[in-house]
């Protein structure tokens, strides 16, 4: 019998001074058995640093993400059904990556394991043909200690200035500070 996700639900309040992005969305995030807590709050943040200021060229969504390998974790589409931003976690392979620079305006990365910097090492100069291509890692102590705040129902205040990031509930609040491995052309 196949285990089914558990469904979190995030109300987020967005204040992001450097993109002037301001907004409170309302998030349902499926959450795949084999996903971890980090991973899934690493999902959040990478929402709250990508969502625009408005749906002109589509909503970023979440998708089956880790229930279907031809999706990333999450994306905007235009109302073509054009790929506008596909937006991966983890440590994809450049193949992947390459494929998505095809198929996508623009492509985002964020690595969050304590082994990015080898991976990296090891993708890193066969990425260089992918101008639209930003690689994100959030350090591993910062991503582990968004675990905490992870519930099935959150009310999560993300603050973004000068390239720091403050998640805050109630009760406590995290600061990150990603770290941009390669920025995407402008």
């Amino acid at each position: 019998m196949a285990l089914k996700a558990t469904i979190h639900k995030a109300q987020l309040q967005i204040a992001d001074m450097d993109r002037h992005v301001y907004g409170d969305h309302a998030l349902t995030i499926a959450r795949h058995p084999s996903e971890t807590d980090e991973r899934m709050m690493v999902r959040v943040l990478a929402f709250a640093l990508n969502v625009t200021a408005d749906d002109l060229n589509g909503r970023l969504e979440f998708t089956k993400g880790l229930s279907d390998v031809d999706e990333p974790d999450l994306w905007q589409l235009d109302l073509t059904g054009e790929v506008q931003h596909w937006i991966d976690l983890g440590q994809p392979d450049e193949r992947r990556l390459m494929k998505a620079h095809g198929r996508a305006r623009r492509v985002s990365a964020y690595s969050f394991a304590s082994s990015t910097e080898v991976w990296w090492r090891g993708i890193e100069s066969k990425l260089t043909r992918a101008p639209r291509l930003a690689v994100w890692q959030i350090p591993a102590e910062q991503s582990q200690a968004l675990i905490p705040l992870a519930e099935r129902s959150m009310q999560l205040q993300i603050s973004i200035q000068d390239g720091s990031i403050y998640v805050s509930t109630a009760n406590t609040s995290v600061e990150v500070h990603p770290v941009a491995l390669k920025t995407a052309a402008a």
